[in-house]
């Protein structure tokens, strides 16, 4: 006989109670996910209902009101602002083992210094009080813990807190892979960003700053060079009562899986490539019909997310994501904080300067900022005027440079890479010190030979695979 639904449900909801490393509410966040995932919810959307957003839904950056000029104003609006970094990531693509926030990005500053450094240099100036949430996972707690201690003396609040604790589900029976021995770390998942929500209300956290007279907070991802707090952003969404706005930017055809914005039976929502039907996916990927990506800016009203989380209102599609741990087919489900959007009161996306977002995922990006295509002051990192081009040059390193401790070996100092396009680099190549690249440059060394750039090269618009080539 075949085992029902909810035969499932109250089998999952026996092994849960007995799992005694999580909360109630984890427990109950946890059954409430996958009673939903199971009772198949309908996650495609209806392709001819989709509709461009407007200028009112998606408001272009420029047109935001000017900021007030009077500069207690501005300690008025930055008073009722809390900036939250998403900081659950082991730098684990990146060949690191603790937080990927502590990865250090340019002069020997990590993600997590210079935004430090920003949020300080604000409250110096304004005499504000921004505090900094981070929200960790269980893997990255222990470290986090100590590494905030350096920031004791400096003039910023930071609070941390966890996000929920999950067990990761057999798919033979959907059963909690923990309540089956797998007792250690690799029996549970943090369930996606979109976990912040009910994670601020149950850490106590979210009572905590309403009580403070706090309004918004800015949830972004820790490793975003380019979010850093937005004033005109705060403004407008005060002025305006907008309870949500979400920060897109123009696409490029390299980001083509980001989801995006759109307008559906009256309301804004986020479309993510999951959500789409198969035979519509390059329509998708294109950039004529769907202009912008979500940066995973998001700002939001503190007071609207406590009424939302109390009414379990926060119904978002769930992301199931497949894996293996020891052999075992494994389930994780997860959601994403972006596709929040639709339950919030006059939710707004704003078309922002691609400036917004600069991401680091993988060693490549950390060799656009650590080169003279970028500047660092008062913690943010900005790009160098000097470059003409608008797009940054597009860069493939082979898995040699996958590491940061190996890229960073095999550089002897960072490249001048402000008239580069296009960079692709494999095998087992070294860079000296005060090299330029320029142009179209293709740098790949043949099996088994060592290819060693020497100091002071000018390559331009060539490719090399041996010294011969020099």
């Amino acid at each position: 006989m075949a085992t029902t639904t909810s035969d499932k449900i109250s089998s999952l909801k026996s092994a849960v109670a007995g799992l005694d490393q999580i909360s109630e509410n984890e427990k109950n966040g946890f059954i409430n996910l996958v009673s939903r995932y199971l009772s198949g919810e309908a996650q495609q959307v209806e392709w001819s209902k989709i509709q461009t957003p407007t200028d009112e839904v998606v408001v272009p950056y420029d047109s935001l009101a000017p900021l007030p000029d009077d500069s207690s104003e501005v300690k008025n609006l930055l008073d009722k602002l809390v900036v939250l970094k998403l900081n659950g990531g082991l730098g684990t693509t990146m060949g690191c083992t603790g937080p990927k926030s502590v990865i250090e990005v340019r002069e020997g500053l990590t993600f997590l210094d210079l935004i430090v450094i920003q949020i300080e240099n604000l409250n110096n100036k304004y005499g504000s009080n921004v505090p900094l949430l981070l929200m960790n996972s269980f893997n990255t707690h222990d470290d986090t813990q100590k590494i905030v201690e350096k920031y004791t003396n400096s003039n910023v609040e930071i609070h941390t807190f966890n996000q929920s604790q999950y067990p990761r589900l057999v798919v033979d029976d959907f059963l909690p892979l923990p309540s089956k021995g797998q007792t250690g770390k690799d029996g549970w998942y943090p369930p996606g960003h979109g976990d912040v929500f009910p994670s601020l209300l149950n850490s106590g956290k979210l009572d905590a700053l309403l009580s403070k007279g706090k309004e918004y907070v800015f949830v972004a991802n820790s490793d975003n060079l380019g979010a850093i707090v937005d004033l005109k952003i705060l403004n407008h969404l005060i002025q305006n009562k907008n309870e949500y706005c979400m920060e897109v930017t123009p696409k490029t055809l390299a980001d083509v899986k980001g989801g995006t914005l759109i307008s559906y039976e009256g309301r804004v929502q986020l479309l993510e490539i999951a959500q789409v039907p198969d035979e519509h996916v390059n329509e998708f990927k294109s950039i004529e019909k769907f202009k912008i990506f979500n940066t995973n800016n998001l700002w939001v009203n503190l007071k609207a997310v406590k009424r939302l989380v109390e009414t379990d209102a926060l119904k978002t599609e769930i992301i199931p994501n497949p894996k293996e741990v020891d052999g075992v087919k494994v389930l994780q489900l997860e959601t994403a904080a972006g596709a929040a959007i639709r339950f919030f009161d006059k939710a707004i996306g704003s078309n922002v300067p691609r400036s917004r977002f600069l991401p680091v995922k993988a060693t490549s990006d950390l060799l656009l900022v650590q080169s003279d295509l970028y500047t660092l002051q008062d913690g943010f990192v900005s790009r160098n005027s000097a470059r003409a081009n608008p797009e940054n040059p597009s860069i493939e390193l082979g898995p040699e440079f996958k590491k940061v401790s190996n890229f960073l070996t095999r550089f002897k100092s960072i490249p001048s890479i402000i008239q580069l396009d296009n960079l692709k680099v494999a095998g087992d190549v070294w860079f000296g010190a005060g090299i330029t690249l320029k142009g179209k440059v293709s740098i790949v060394a043949k099996p088994g030979a060592k290819l060693e750039i020497p100091d002071g090269a000018v390559i331009a618009n060539k490719e090399i695979n041996g010294p011969e080539d020099l």
